[in-house]
């Protein structure tokens, strides 16, 4: 018997939304019942897009939907608390684009929320599903390349910079630290866990948000030195060495289809070709967790998510970034 299908609500269609319910499609047990935009034409554009039922030129309307399970939030960074908070509120499941808060406060806010009304929560951190990252995990958790020393990892591209972008917008939490700074220090977690000390420093637009910020870590036997820029490029290529050898991730290392694994000067690459782009596995696992009545992923927990936001805060208090 087939299962139900999850049935899925997305607000804020921008690009990142556009991207979701692609690869949404690519799974059979998923339907698309509701969108939200404040712009009814782009919610009509969107729904019909993606053969979608629903379209509301309101949000709290789509949190109103009785047909709606899961809500993906995809609006800009300074609305994912309170537009969470509110979709938990009113029973619904809730994927929430990254990074989930601009401050550690309402990070725990909404984890509280999600405890509080029984309903699964998540931080959309894609790139902990994606098959490559998760293999190349294991690997390191099991000795693969001896005791990890050393991680390297940047995330730079140089973003287009016009009156209505969001990236560029401090009120919508824009800049390079919140909008791609938190992958390098995501892999930097999930490999080498919580810093003992962090040193950043930022270049600043005139605006305040920072253009670009490089970041060295310091844990108890190793070192991450990464970088972040809305500004400039780099290869996108993700290091992790260790006492016996090391593991490169395919670039783009975010979301990559394979990797290989130096060791005594011989190369073992592995494949690993994603589904769609790869926000396909966030989704699968939104929809197991859902059917086993968990409220949050074993995989990438409500303390990963406060983890990272207490390490992203620390930072964004060291350079002096203020929204």
């Amino acid at each position: 018997m087939e299962s139900q299908k999850i049935k899925w609500g997305i607000i804020g269609l921008g690009n990142i939304a556009n991207q979701f319910a692609t690869d949404l499609q690519l799974l059979d047990d998923a339907e698309i019942v509701a969108v939200a935009s404040r712009n009814k034409d782009n919610a009509n554009a969107f729904a019909q897009k993606y053969n979608c039922i629903k379209a509301y030129d309101s949000y709290d309307a789509l949190f109103a939907d009785e047909n709606v399970d899961i809500i993906y939030i995809a609006t800009p960074h300074n609305s994912h608390a309170e537009l969470s908070i509110k979709a938990l509120e009113n029973g619904k499941h809730v994927l929430c684009e990254k990074p989930m808060a601009l401050s550690y406060n309402d990070a725990v806010r909404m984890t509280e929320a999600s405890k509080k009304h029984n309903k699964f929560f998540m931080e959309a951190f894609w790139t902990r599903f994606i098959p490559s990252v998760q293999d190349a995990l294991a690997k390191v958790k099991n000795g693969e390349i001896g005791e990890v020393k050393y991680l390297k990892a940047d995330f730079n591209f140089i973003g287009n910079e016009t009156p209505e972008s969001r990236l560029f917008d401090k009120k919508s939490g824009g800049g390079a630290l919140f909008d791609v700074g938190v992958y390098p220090l995501f892999l930097s977690y999930i490999m080498c866990g919580i810093p003992k000390t962090t040193f950043a420093k930022s270049i600043f637009h005139e605006n305040g948000i920072d253009l670009q910020t490089s970041i060295l870590l310091e844990f108890e036997n190793a070192q991450a030195i990464l970088h972040t820029s809305i500004v400039s490029e780099s290869d996108m290529k993700a290091v992790i060495a260790g006492t016996k050898g090391r593991i490169e991730l395919n670039s783009p290392w975010f979301m990559a289809d394979g990797y290989a694994v130096f060791k005594e000067e011989k190369e073992t690459a592995f494949s690993f070709p994603n589904l769609g782009k790869g926000y396909s596995y966030e989704a699968i696992e939104c929809h197991n967790c859902i059917r086993n009545n968990q409220i949050e992923s074993k995989l990438w927990s409500h303390q990963n998510s406060l983890d990272l936001s207490k390490i992203v805060e620390e930072i964004k208090n060291q350079v002096g970034l203020e929204f």
